[in-house]
């Protein structure tokens, strides 16, 4: 008998229905919903291949949504990282560095001076 032991523990994924974690199932049932509801709402309206197409450019980003996953972000945390770094804080970023040692021997310059002032006054 052998049991897998992922590699690393916080990558484990509990898979619920046919090898699916949750998220992915429910992800595939809405958008096969999705394809039926498209496909007996436009039945009438267009042709059987352009209802078929339709279904499948309806379904498919509801299906990407539970497979979807970039640097540890579903699909939903990923879309809002993107719109609060491209759009809502955007904008010009200033580097400005400081030179301490620089700012260091101002200070002691200025020490000096106030020193030989208050000596010859």
């Amino acid at each position: 008998m052998e049991i897998k032991i992922p590699k690393e523990i916080r990558n484990y994924k509990e898979s619920i229905f046919f090898g699916l974690s949750m998220r992915q199932f429910i992800c595939s049932v809405l958008a096969v919903g999705v394809a039926v509801a498209l496909h007996f709402s436009l039945q009438g309206v267009f042709n059987h291949e352009t209802v078929s197409w339709v279904c499948i450019v309806g379904a498919a980003p509801v299906a990407v949504a539970g497979f979807f996953k970039y640097n540890g972000m579903t699909l939903e945390q990923f879309v809002w990282a993107f719109i609060k770094s491209h759009f809502l804080l955007s904008g010009n970023r200033v580097w400005k560095s400081t030179n301490y040692y620089l700012d260091m021997s101002h200070q002691k310059r200025k020490k000096g001076e106030d020193k030989s002032e208050s000596a010859s006054a």
